[in-house]
C-alpha cells in the first residue's frame, strides 16, 4: 500500500492549472507547426502564424495562450493500493485548482448556479471524473476547457441500423455546424458507445489522448483518418477563415452498448487543446 498526503494532490494541480493554461503539450506544438507548413490557403497559413506568434509570445511573458482559461476537468486515475491521508481527495482538488487560478492570475469562470450566475472567484469547483485502476500510482490529467468550443458539443442517440456511416455523418455534422466557433483548426474528439452519459466521457477523455496517437483498433483507425481527411475537405480552415487545415486530429473511443442504441458524443476542442498530465 503507498499513502500519499492529499496536499501532494494539491500541490500538482495547482502547478498543472498554471501550466497548461501557459503552454502546449509537444504533440499539440509539433502539429501545429506542422500545420503551418501544410497549409495550402494563404490567409489559412497567415492565420496560422499568428497562432504560433501568440504561442511565443505566452510562452515568453508567461501570459496564459487564451484568455479563456476554461473550466477545469480533472481526470484522476487511481490505483487500488494507493491509500490517501491528510483530509477529503475531492477538496484537496478543488484546493488545487483554487490556488492556480488565483496565485496563477488565470481568469475565473465559474459560476455557483447555472442559472443566478454568481461568479466563485476561483474557478472552482472542478469537474471530476475518478476511475480506480491497478497498481500504486495516481495519474493526474487537468484539462482546462473553454467554452467556445465546449459550446459546440453534441450527442447523437442513434440507431443500431445507422452503423458506421451514421458515426461519421454525426462527426461531420458536429463539426459543421461548429464551424468557426470553436476556434479551428480543432481536435475533434468522439465517443461511440456506452450509454448517454458514458459516451460524453469518452468523448472529452479522447480529447487528452496525444494526437500522433491512432486507436489501437484497426477500424476505429480507418475512420479518425478517414474523418479527419473529411474534416479538412470541408474549407472551413484556421480561425474559420477558410483553408485546408480545419482539424488537427479526430481521436475515437469506444465502449460496449445496449442491443438497442448507438450513442455518439463529438466533443471539440479549440487549437490549443490544453493539458498536463503526472503521475505521482
Amino acid at each position: 500500500m503507498k499513502t500519499i498526503n492529499v496536499s501532494e494532490i494539491t500541490k500538482n494541480i495547482k502547478e498543472m492549472c498554471i501550466e497548461a493554461n501557459h503552454y502546449l503539450t509537444p504533440d499539440m506544438d509539433c502539429a501545429l507547426k506542422s500545420a503551418v507548413t501544410t497549409e495550402k490557403s494563404p490567409l489559412g497559413k497567415q492565420i496560422l502564424n499568428q497562432l504560433q506568434d501568440n504561442l511565443q509570445i505566452a510562452g515568453d511573458d508567461m501570459i496564459p495562450i487564451c484568455q479563456d482559461t476554461g473550466m477545469a476537468v480533472i481526470f484522476m486515475e487511481i490505483g487500488q493500493e494507493v491509500h490517501f491521508e491528510g483530509g477529503s481527495l475531492e477538496e484537496a482538488v478543488n484546493e488545487g485548482v483554487r490556488q492556480g487560478y488565483v496565485e496563477g492570475y488565470l481568469r475565473k469562470s465559474v459560476v455557483k448556479d447555472p442559472l443566478i450566475r454568481e461568479n466563485t472567484k476561483d474557478n472552482t469547483p472542478a469537474v471530476i471524473h475518478y476511475e480506480m485502476t491497478t497498481g500504486d500510482k495516481v495519474k493526474i490529467t487537468v484539462a482546462p476547457k473553454g467554452f467556445g468550443s465546449e459550446n459546440m458539443s453534441r450527442i447523437f442517440m442513434l440507431k443500431p441500423a445507422d452503423g458506421i456511416e451514421g458515426v461519421k455523418n454525426a462527426v461531420l455534422t458536429a463539426v459543421k455546424d461548429a464551424g468557426p466557433n470553436a476556434c479551428p483548426p480543432m481536435v475533434v474528439g468522439v465517443g461511440v458507445g456506452g450509454t448517454f452519459e458514458k459516451c460524453a466521457l469518452l468523448a472529452k477523455k479522447a480529447l487528452t489522448r496525444p494526437i500522433d496517437q491512432r486507436s489501437d483498433i484497426p477500424y476505429v483507425k480507418e475512420m479518425e483518418e478517414e474523418l479527419l481527411e473529411k474534416i479538412n475537405r470541408t474549407g472551413i480552415g484556421p480561425g474559420g477563415l477558410g483553408g485546408t487545415t480545419t482539424a488537427l486530429a479526430v481521436n475515437i473511443n469506444t465502449f460496449p452498448t445496449h442491443i438497442a442504441g448507438l450513442p455518439v458524443a463529438i466533443n471539440i476542442c479549440c487549437h490549443v487543446n490544453r493539458h498536463a498530465v503526472r503521475t505521482i
